[in-house]
């Protein structure tokens, strides 16, 4: 029914106008809400509010596997992946609209894979589809914002934000963001052959960038709130920028493998 998929994070729970709603259950459970599928420039959308209306799913509680498979089995293929971030990185303040390229895990006690059988090891150096970057990134462009094309996102619990030390210890390792919902987005699209594309907006700068810096939910939603249309420009231009057919590696990473699961 669908072949983009746009999982929109916290205050970004609407994108289609018009769209038709659909519940979906998996063998893993039931995905964070209800499933809305409409058309953007000619391409068939279908859009998943990450943390369910409301936001009454926190980063840790997510059902991620039950996400990413409603969304395969309704025929997606490509994912736009919109989220909020803290910046490790004074140059990009709240605001700035990033498109990273690497992702370091620092979560724990999230189950990561869909495959709990077997040797199935799909490549990950390179976690989000390249063609998808490029294509936000253009995007972004045409919406009249310059997007940093790279940085690497570090992810973790939450549902609190880091410490001062532990803002400063990813800094110094050259990490750019901070974030609580990229993992295991992430590696479960890629176990399921699907592109996966992340657009970062900074809401604030995370607490160890310097000594008067500290982040309050309050700031978070509220700088959230005040880009989000323009976040919400850039994805939907970014849709239409998407190739129709894929030919990036993301497709193709299951390949020579015998997997434990029947996919959708």
């Amino acid at each position: 029914m669908a072949d983009i998929a746009v999982i929109g994070g916290s205050g970004f729970y609407e994108l289609l106008d018009d769209a038709e709603r659909i519940e979906i259950d998996t063998p893993f459970g039931a995905p964070s809400d209800a499933i809305s599928v409409g058309t953007v420039g000619g391409r068939s959308v279908a859009f998943l509010p990450r943390h369910g209306q409301g936001h009454q799913f926190p980063a840790h509680r997510i059902n991620y596997r039950a996400n990413l498979w409603a969304l395969r089995s309704l025929g997606v293929r490509q994912i736009l992946a919109p989220c909020a971030v803290g910046s490790l990185r004074r140059e990009l303040g709240p605001g700035a609209v990033v498109v990273p390229d690497q992702i370091v895990d620092r979560t724990t006690g999230r189950i990561r894979s869909y495959y709990d059988q077997g040797a199935v090891h799909v490549s990950f150096a390179d976690p989000y589809c390249p063609h998808g970057r490029l294509a936000a990134v253009k995007a972004a462009a045409a919406s009249g914002t310059e997007a940093t094309d790279g940085g690497t996102m570090v992810v973790i619990d939450g549902p609190r934000f880091s410490t001062r030390a532990e803002s400063q210890w990813y800094a110094s390792a050259g990490w750019s963001l901070v974030n609580m919902t990229g993992q295991p987005e992430a590696v479960l699209a890629r176990e399921l052959e699907l592109c996966y594309t992340s657009v970062a907006l900074v809401t604030d700068l995370d607490a160890g960038i310097g000594p008067e810096e500290s982040v309050s939910q309050e700031e978070v939603f509220e700088v959230f709130a005040q880009n989000v249309q323009q976040l919400r420009k850039i994805i939907l231009e970014t849709v239409k920028e998407l190739p129709e057919e894929r030919t990036c590696g993301c497709s193709r990473v299951l390949e020579g493998m015998t997997i434990p699961l029947e996919l959708p």
